[in-house]
Parts: structure tokens; C-alpha cells; sequence
């Protein structure tokens, strides 16, 4: 049993922790689910098999007495065009001439990886039990010395907030604002990242877990840090972002109420590719 706080801070009442709380933790299956998603997100890219190659160039037949022929004229015996006239035309179709192919272009791959459901299934249960064990939770970095407690449980009222404002005062209310200030710190990127759209990195800080948005998802979608899903958006990668379990989360009774749909099967990721 595990107290439910108000939108003040204060207990108001006991709640049962739903089973999987106490799965077995399992930080190898954990990383293959995140790795597996993050896989499956990457896009396949690659040039056009043809390109380059889509012309009427070909080789002439015998370089002597033959029609069309380049033996003397101090031409290469490589595909060329057909241009009107009987003569020769360009070379097309090798890497070496101008306007000719890519000599190595991207050959294409998928990046796709497959996991069996009932893995994934365990290593959603045991990074969900992960974000109540206090150690994984400081390991990750996380500030939590004001939290009353782990995990973390506040009344459904909080889903109905649409206003920054109203939801950081309430996250400070719970003992979070620590974490919030530490994730507002913003690095520059090394590397060639910086010029590619990727220029910052932030640290990840609470994730918030609702059952219904009622406004919730506009209210805190432009804190730094932040995170909220519904149950049915919850994945393994929002627990353990980088495969690093322990996440800080904050939950709501309904999410609580209702977390049992997860393990039994009735909520699945549909950015995971997963076996049967």
C-alpha cells in the first residue's frame, strides 16, 4: 500500500501497487525491448538501384569491322548513348564518366530487430517495477532527497491541468523541483550533430503517466525534461531512456487502477515490430 497525494501535496489516502511491482529485475531484457524500438524507429535509406543507369548507352558489338566502331578514333570501348546520325555517343553507365553512376552508393539495410512478446512483456513489467527502487532511481541521477515517496502517486484531478504554471507548482508542491532545475540545464552537443538539428542535449526528468489526458498533455508538454504518456503510449524506452532503468515517475490513481491492462496483455506498443 503506497499513499495517493493531492494536488497540494498532502496524503489523501492508500492505494495497492499492482502486481508487476514486483517482477523480477531484468536490466538485459530491458535494454533489448529499447534497443529494438529505437532500431525499429530508424528509417531504411539507400539510392535507387537504377539510378544512373536508366539511359540508352550500351556497347556497340565488335570494336573491329564492325558498325559504329571505336577502334582508331581514340575513344574508350565503353558503354555509350545512341545519338542520331550513326556516330558515338557519351559514356553513361560507369562510375568514371561524366554524369555517370555513383560508384558506391548506400546498398540499403534494414535496421529492424525482432523480440518475442512475452520478452517484451517481462521487460516492460520489470522497468515499470524499476521506477520504485529508490538506488536505480539515484543512479539514473535523479533528485529526489524531497520526494515523500517512491513511487510517486497523485489524484486524478492532476490529468484535468492545462496550464505550465498550475503543473509546476504542483510538481514543486511534491518535492520534484530539484529534478526540474537539473534538467533544465542545456548542453551543446559534440560532434557533427551539432549541425544536423541536434545542436542541445537536456537530462531527462519525470515522467508522467496518466490514464486519460483531460488537458494534462498541453500543460506540460514545455517543461524541460518532462515526458507524459497515457498507458496505452507507455513503451520500455520512456522507463529506461539510453537502456538506463529507474526512471523518476510520477503516476496517476487511475494509471494505477488501470496498469494491470499491461500485463495482461490488452496494451501493446505500436512502434514495436514483435514476434508471437
Amino acid at each position: 500500500m503506497v499513499n495517493v497525494y493531492s494536488l497540494n501535496g498532502k496524503s489523501k489516502g492508500k492505494i495497492k501497487l499492482p502486481d508487476m511491482f514486483r517482477t523480477e529485475y531484468r536490466p538485459d531484457l530491458i535494454q533489448r525491448a529499447v534497443i529494438a524500438i529505437q532500431a525499429n524507429r530508424r528509417k531504411p535509406y539507400a539510392s535507387y538501384e537504377l539510378a544512373g543507369q536508366q539511359t540508352t548507352a550500351e556497347y556497340f558489338g565488335r570494336r573491329r569491322g564492325g558498325y559504329r566502331q571505336t577502334i582508331n578514333r581514340g575513344m574508350t570501348r565503353l558503354p555509350r548513348e545512341k545519338p542520331g546520325g550513326g556516330g558515338l555517343g557519351k559514356v553513361r553507365i560507369v562510375p568514371q564518366s561524366m554524369g555517370g553512376r555513383r560508384a558506391h552508393p548506400p546498398k540499403g539495410r534494414d535496421w529492424s530487430k525482432k523480440i518475442n512478446r512475452k520478452e517484451y512483456a517481462f521487460a516492460l513489467n520489470s522497468a515499470i517495477a524499476a521506477t520504485s527502487n529508490n538506488d536505480l532511481i539515484g543512479l539514473r541521477g535523479h533528485l529526489i532527497d524531497k520526494v515523500p515517496e517512491i513511487p510517486l502517486i497523485i489524484e486524478d484531478k492532476f490529468e484535468k491541468l492545462n496550464k505550465t504554471g498550475d503543473v509546476v507548482k504542483i510538481l514543486k508542491a511534491l518535492g520534484l523541483d530539484d529534478d526540474l532545475e537539473r534538467a533544465k540545464e542545456k548542453k551543446t552537443r559534440a560532434g557533427r550533430g551539432k549541425t544536423r538539428g541536434r545542436r542541445y542535449k537536456r537530462k531527462k526528468s519525470v515522467l508522467i503517466i496518466i490514464n486519460e489526458d483531460s488537458g494534462i498533455k498541453s500543460g506540460a508538454r514545455n517543461i524541460p525534461g518532462i515526458d507524459i504518456a497515457k498507458l496505452d503510449e507507455l513503451n520500455v524506452e520512456l522507463l529506461a531512456p539510453g537502456t538506463h532503468t529507474g526512471r523518476l515517475t510520477l503516476w496517476t490513481e487511475s494509471a494505477i487502477e488501470n496498469l494491470d491492462k499491461i500485463g495482461n496483455g490488452s496494451i501493446q506498443n505500436p512502434s514495436l515490430s514483435i514476434n508471437g
